[in-house]
């Protein structure tokens, strides 16, 4: 009944699976086997297998098979499977892994979200701690990824790295990725979450064979470094222009008391941790950290457990309509520090950074003691704030 049921609701909402296979003649027929009691839509892209896999595929007349000679790795071959599958007409595609690692009797848990979550990445999160015979180098690699997944959009995934994933293919149809290899499954649900797209996780089963069993193509060295140089890509563009982009989305769609709401009152943490985060977000915005505070902001919240997100939204503060205003202030703390020897300087809307060249110093000790009391104030403010909030009763 659950095979029946599952294949309907396949059907209905146009998914299929799509499993993209390198070399995996040992395990391959079993996975599209089982797959089809799920699904009567299965499309397999032959990532320019040399060993027995077209054989072995042409054991199914009832599945699609898109085949190219040359290897190009695994980025290229879901993305070409998107393609493919788009192209049959199908909406959804639940890419699984042709190494029989993963167990398709879990494929109506990505059909069951459809109906809440028709938007949605959703990711089979496997459970590391209990599952026998993980890798070291697995196991690693996942908490590495989840950090830094977590850093580029916030979203706190348990697994990051699983490979069994529901995508909404008809929703990605326009974006165009830059990955071919492993790294290709971090940049797109990067990609996805910050096109607004939910990422949200399920948890699977998994298996991994003993290790003189075990099949792999990824080349721990080559591969993290790859990984490496796309987070180091990712993280940049996140504070560049996804965190400033999401600050004025932010204002453009909610008044400050809504967001006053979603930030200072409807989260869990104490009065003390909110009022540090603003003072945190408020110190460095005004710092002269200029082009790293956003990083600075979130390595300070991840070490003291603040609000992250409220740090940073408070760090927006030198945006660069203030800036004229901060530059002013800092000038005039500065001379104060200075009184024998400080520039005097007027305020304009002109004011800009070239004006931190002149009288560099004055503008650093006036900065960091503008920081200082911006930052007590606001924290002060807000810890009083928030406790008066709290204590207040409901109407």
């Amino acid at each position: 009944m659950e095979n029946i049921t599952s294949k309907n609701i396949a059907k209905e909402w146009r998914c299929c699976v799509l499993i993209p296979t390198y070399n995996n003649a040992q395990t391959l027929a079993e996975v599209v086997t089982k797959s089809l009691l799920y699904c009567n839509d299965v499309c397999v892209i032959n990532d320019g297998s040399t060993d027995s896999t077209l054989e072995i595929l042409a054991q199914f007349p009832q599945i699609k098979v898109h085949s190219y000679t040359q290897n190009k790795g695994k980025g290229v071959a879901l993305n070409e499977g998107f393609d493919f599958a788009r192209k049959q007409g199908y909406n959804y595609a639940i890419a699984i892994d042709s190494d029989g690692q993963h167990y398709p009797d879990d494929i109506p848990k990505f059909l069951d979200q459809l109906a809440n979550h028709p938007n949605a990445i959703i990711i089979g999160a496997r459970n590391m701690e209990t599952t026998e015979n993980v890798p070291t180098k697995s196991s690693f690699g996942n908490k590495f990824s989840n950090f830094w997944f977590r850093l580029e959009t916030g979203i706190d995934l348990p697994d990051t790295q699983s490979g069994f994933r529901l995508y909404p293919i008809a929703a990605m149809k326009d974006m165009r990725f830059l990955t071919v290899k492993y790294e290709f499954e971090i940049e797109v649900m990067v990609r996805c979450a910050w096109a607004d797209m939910e990422v949200i996780p399920i948890p699977i089963k998994v298996y991994y064979p003993p290790a003189e069993e075990r099949v792999s193509h990824f080349r721990p060295f080559q591969d993290f470094t790859r990984i490496s140089v796309l987070n180091t890509f990712l993280v940049l563009w996140t504070f560049l222009y996804i965190k400033p982009r999401n600050f004025v989305r932010l204002f453009q769609k909610k008044k400050i008391s809504e967001i006053a709401e979603t930030y200072l009152f409807r989260t869990h943490e104490s009065p003390l941790v909110k009022a540090s985060s603003v003072a945190l977000g408020a110190f460095m915005g005004i710092a002269p950290f200029w082009g790293f505070q956003m990083l600075i902001v979130v390595f300070f919240a991840w070490i003291f457990k603040l609000n992250k997100a409220l740090a940073l939204l408070v760090s927006n503060i030198s945006i660069p309509p203030m800036i004229p205003i901060i530059l002013y202030f800092s000038y005039k703390m500065g001379a104060i520090w200075m009184p024998d020897n400080h520039l005097e300087i007027s305020f304009s809307s002109n004011l800009d950074l070239n004006d931190i060249h002149r009288n560099f110093m004055q503008y650093l000790v006036g900065s960091l003691t503008l920081a200082s009391a911006v930052a007590i104030l606001s924290g002060g403010i807000t810890f009083v704030w928030v406790n008066i909030k709290k204590n207040k009763p409901n109407e």
